[in-house]
């Protein structure tokens, strides 16, 4: 491993890790409390972290090293959290030291990691920097509400999401009760997401052929998709929910006018990006429309359709949630929101926002598989 040229994260853990040692980590009624005092296992977290801050400060560029500044950090991670239950609201200095050190110890894992991460790593390798700075991202969201004793309706930490994910999700074993995260997500991504997004990404597709065979469509319809993409969901999804009803059609609806015009846009373009060159030699060749389109345009638009297509996946859940703001049966995640943020169930909101995240991340994932499968040719995938 080659050692960071940059150690400043290793220093300022070295002047957490004092302040960690020598500073009350928590202040009841007056009297500090100290890590010191928490016996043997306090002893053994903190000598693993300065072993780890003096190692981080000398790098050797050994893999051993990398591997205790991991450890060390994940540790007094795990150890702060475990101390949260008697800090909740009254974390001193100490414990801020101890968070601090823990995280500049992994940040200083992650700054050596992602040399070694580039397109020649192994997939764990290539996982291994973002998975540390998402798991370190709920872990400061963890010990930054609760130790500062922030009210769970203004930000709940994670472990009650969890929690509440978790209790709502064992529904799905009990035959009498009904899971409400289950039922939001099929009438909301199963239904209204993938049906929308299937008929806005195909007409899309199919208008952007015509328009690419027909210049007059193509001179007329750009402009119009521009604008059309330009329009305020806010005001779309309340028309369409008077034209489709209450239920998940008008949904879709909103789903398919929000992605058929990114389509419709990038495939155009996509099938006019082919080189003149490669044009003149399939007329050399006598090819006919159908069979120019088949073998030369068509592949070399995949790219731009692809990227219409991850586009869409985002857009499309997003336009689902906020149309169901405007008219919904009693079911789906956007009606979940706005009747559970009225009643500040804000762990069902946010649990119903890390389904959602979780849902769009999935399907954007299976985009760009099958854009690695379909499009291995493209440059940009060659290694």
């Amino acid at each position: 491993m080659t050692p960071a040229r940059d150690t400043w994260q290793a220093w300022a853990a070295l002047v957490a890790f004092v302040a960690a040692v020598t500073l009350p980590v928590s202040v009841v009624d007056g009297a500090p409390g100290y890590v010191l005092e928490g016996g043997t296992t306090s002893v053994l977290v903190l000598l693993l972290l300065g072993v780890a801050v003096l190692g981080a400060i000398r790098p050797r560029g050994t893999g051993a090293a990398a591997v205790v500044t991991g450890l060390a950090a994940h540790v007094g991670g795990a150890y702060a959290i475990w101390l949260l239950s008697s800090v909740d609201g009254v974390a001193g200095p100490g414990f801020w030291g101890l968070i601090a050190t823990s995280w500049l110890l992994a940040w200083a894992l992650v700054v050596q990691m992602s040399g070694q991460a580039g397109e020649s790593a192994s997939p764990a390798r290539r996982l291994f920097v973002p998975a540390v700075f998402g798991f370190w991202l709920l872990v400061l969201w963890e010990v930054l509400v609760r130790g500062f004793g922030v009210p769970q309706v203004i930000l709940p930490p994670p472990s009650d999401i969890a929690a509440r994910i978790a209790e709502d999700l064992s529904a799905l074993n009990t035959p009498d009760q009904t899971s409400l995260l289950w039922a939001d997500f099929q009438q909301t991504f199963i239904r209204a997401v993938l049906a929308g997004y299937v008929i806005g990404c195909a007409s899309g597709f199919v208008v952007a052929l015509l328009a690419d065979r027909y210049g007059f469509l193509r001179r007329g319809l750009l402009p119009i998709g521009n604008l059309m993409s330009a329009l305020p969901i806010i005001g779309v999804a309340p028309i369409m929910v008077m034209w489709f009803g209450f239920d998940w059609p008008s949904k879709a609806a909103v789903v398919a006018i929000m992605t058929f015009f990114p389509m419709m846009v990038n495939a155009v373009a996509g099938l006019a990006a082919t080189d003149p060159m490669h044009r003149d030699l399939m007329r050399t060749y006598a090819a006919d429309h159908r069979q120019s389109l088949s073998l030369l345009r068509l592949p070399a638009a995949m790219p731009f359709i692809f990227n219409a297509l991850k586009i869409n996946t985002t857009l499309a859940l997003i336009g689902a949630i906020v149309a169901e703001f405007f008219g919904t049966p009693i079911v789906g995640m956007g009606f979940r929101i706005s009747t559970e943020i009225g009643r500040l169930g804000v762990d069902m909101v946010w649990a119903e926002i890390a389904v959602a995240a979780l849902a769009g991340s999935s399907f954007y994932g299976v985009m760009v598989l099958l854009e690695r499968v379909i499009t291995f040719w493209h440059p940009s995938f060659r290694s």
